[in-house]
């Protein structure tokens, strides 16, 4: 049961002091920091972010109940909220003096609903008649008004990673106003509409904040609206409806999430799924809007996964009377009490957790079956190359194996995202090479993601293994080998020669010489020095492999000079010397160069027959079969004599 379960807490979650009758329990979305403020910060408010380094405690005096508290970006100020008109500031800044100053909002009898920090020293206040835009001036311990708008509002979200403002306007509360941030600067976006399931007659507030969640997904930043079951319409259950919310241009309602059941739900966005949870039934269900359903309309989808808990987590027992052996409590899951925040934040304030969820890939393994599907939906995901691996691993063997045609999608999916990658690099190696201009500053360099996964990952991790897998049938291998290197054709990938390696050896090993044949006459294996090389230290086993290597190295162009030094760096001392007779270049080789290979060979024979080819063409040029000085050679005649004894030097040729 436990590979069932694909979402889980992370394993050190932030503990604050639980809410209490003395102690509120804050959060702020921007910075990720929970406030612990007991007795209204009079006997201590503790500040805890995702870090053991972010955490704060100070004292604050008592003036009254605390509505909302947090402090700008990078702890510099502190504000706090504590009545309808009014916030406070305290500095956090070094060298600053830490006082407290005031400020209200300027919009006669309207009433603040609360406020957000976009910079370290610029704040919005959202009242029920507009936002009002400062910069805070900690050295003058007041406030200037950098820009205000006048609008009904009924409640407010703001993104912290987009700096965008989404203000609930209208009676009914449906039509949505976003804002967005950027250094002094608030720019209104183009408002939008959220479909209503039933219109209420008289109008009234019908959209409420728990309903509406902002994230990021892919990059693009939406607007998910929870939209609940309709006894009216007959739906057969609640949806998720994603609008794309754009910088420029229009809000427009793109993806349809089905949740085919009804109930109280919670939103999370983890590694760009939408991970929808559900109370009643004590289960999650994951999103992925990139995912085509072949049987749904365009941007209709329904769960990737089928419906899950989230992995238990216990609580280890702490304070004086805990024992050492007393067992860890189990967290209730899904509780009641428990918040959720955007994009993966969920915080259980009655037992001081905060944690973040995160998305096990491994169970995904089992749980889809279909393998293409698979692959698209793991692609996408931040930590998915070893899972990726073992899918190949799996498809190509035992009870998982694939036929061809899957195990063929597969490689396709992986080599594309690889080809993608390629290009992006080259695009971008060429924008650099051809020197500083306008277009070349926008180019960035391509990140590398955990989808690339190259030749080198496949050899290592997959191919190389299956290849010496007992009790696979042979041909099954090779047509995997081939079907790989089939696709990186296909998308004009060079293929790396230790993959044809990998083919010659695994064909060598089954005795498929007349296979190996075929492949090499029909250039199914591209040409390559190494490839060259493996095939001449073939000519004991398979002898037609000499000259396949020989054709091959001429069909490279390489020049004579250089097939002798790759013969000799091979210890094929016999092949590089019938390479040169071959060539009719064996009267001007240098003799020293062939002894010495032929003695690094360790073979006496070996170096016996070389030796001796020497002395008969010293015979036949010179009459003589000795060396002359400027052949350097005498080392290699005083080991002849050594190993063969001096009677065995050929004698000059009778007159």
């Amino acid at each position: 049961m436990n590979e069932e379960y694909y979402l889980e807490l992370c394993e050190n979650p932030v503990q604050f002091e639980h809410a209490s009758s003395v102690n509120n329990v804050f959060f702020d979305e921007a910075n990720k920091q929970v406030f612990a403020v007991r007795s209204g910060g009079a006997t201590g408010v503790v500040v805890k972010g995702p870090d053991d380094k972010s955490s704060v405690a100070f004292r604050m005096d008592d003036k009254g109940e605390v509505k909302c508290i947090k402090f700008s970006i990078g702890n510099k100020i502190l504000a706090v909220q504590r009545t309808t008109k009014s916030v406070d500031f305290i500095n956090f800044i070094p060298d600053f003096p830490h006082i407290e100053f005031s400020h209200e909002c300027k919009t006669k009898n309207a009433s603040v609903l609360g406020f957000c920090w976009t910079n370290w020293n610029e704040i919005v206040f959202v009242t029920d008649q507009g936002i009002e835009f400062y910069q805070v001036l900690p050295d003058k311990r007041s406030l200037k008004l950098l820009k205000s708008q006048s609008i009904n509002v009924n409640w407010y979200i703001y993104c912290p990673e987009t700096s965008v403002l989404l203000l609930s306007t209208t009676v009914q509360g449906n039509v949505l106003q976003p804002f967005a941030f950027k250094s002094g600067t608030m720019s209104k976006m183009s408002k939008f509409e959220i479909e209503l399931p039933v219109v209420p007659k008289p109008a009234k507030l019908s959209l409420s904040e728990r309903d509406i969640a902002v994230a990021t997904i892919y990059s693009d930043l939406y607007v998910m609206y929870l939209k609940h079951h309709s006894r009216t319409t007959n739906s057969p259950g609640a949806e998720v409806v994603l609008y794309h919310l754009p910088r420029e241009g229009a809000c427009k309602k793109t993806h349809v999430l089905k949740l085919n059941t009804t109930g109280k739900f919670a939103l999370n966005v983890v590694d760009n799924l939408v991970v929808v949870h559900h109370q009643s039934s004590l289960t999650s269900i994951i999103f992925d809007i990139k995912l085509q359903e072949p049987d749904c309309p365009v941007n209709v989808h329904q769960a990737v996964l089928p419906g899950r808990s989230i992995h238990p987590f216990k609580i280890p027992r702490t304070g004086p009377a805990a024992a050492p052996s007393q067992a860890p409590v189990i967290c209730e899951l899904y509780s009641s009490t428990w918040s959720v925040f955007q994009p993966d934040i969920i915080i259980s304030a009655s037992e001081g957790y905060l944690w973040y969820l995160k998305v096990k890939l491994q169970p995904t393994l089992n749980l889809l079956q279909d393998k293409g599907k698979l692959m698209d939906f793991l692609l996408r995901r931040r930590d998915c190359k070893m899972v990726i691996l073992s899918v190949c691993s799996q498809m190509l063997v035992g009870e998982e194996k694939g036929s061809l045609p899957v195990v063929a999608t597969v490689f396709d999916k992986l080599n594309q995202v690889y080809k993608e990658y390629l290009d992006a690099e080259q695009t971008y190696t060429v924008a650099m090479e051809s020197g500083p201009s306008r277009s070349s500053s926008s180019y960035k360099r391509p990140v590398r993601t955990q989808a690339v996964i190259d030749q080198s990952d496949m050899y290592t991790h997959v191919l190389s293994t299956f290849t010496e897998r007992k009790g696979v049938c042979h041909k099954f291998i090779i047509a995997v080998l081939m079907e790989y290197i089939r696709s990186l054709n296909q998308y004009q990938i060079t293929v790396q020669h230790y993959l044809y390696e990998l083919v010659i050896k695994t064909l060598v090993h089954h005795n498929l010489f007349y296979m190996l044949h075929q492949f090499l006459q029909y250039h199914v294996l591209s040409d390559s020095k190494p490839l060259a090389c493996l095939l001449l230290s073939l000519e004991s086993t398979y002898p037609p492999a000499h000259q396949l290597s020989l054709d091959m190295l001429k069909r490279l162009s390489t020049a004579n000079d250089e097939i002798v030094e790759v013969l000799l760096s091979k210890q094929q001392v016999l092949g590089a010397l019938r390479f040169v007779r071959s060539v009719g270049g064996h009267d001007n080789v240098s003799a020293r160069k062939f002894l010495d290979a032929a003695r690094q060979t360790s073979d006496s024979m070996l170096f016996y027959t070389i030796f001796r080819f020497f002395e008969q063409r010293n015979l036949r040029l010179r009459g003589n079969p000795g060396f002359n000085q400027g052949e350097h050679c005498e080392e290699h005649v005083a080991y002849f004599k050594q190993m063969f004894g001096e009677q065995a030097l050929m004698k000059p040729a009778a007159v």
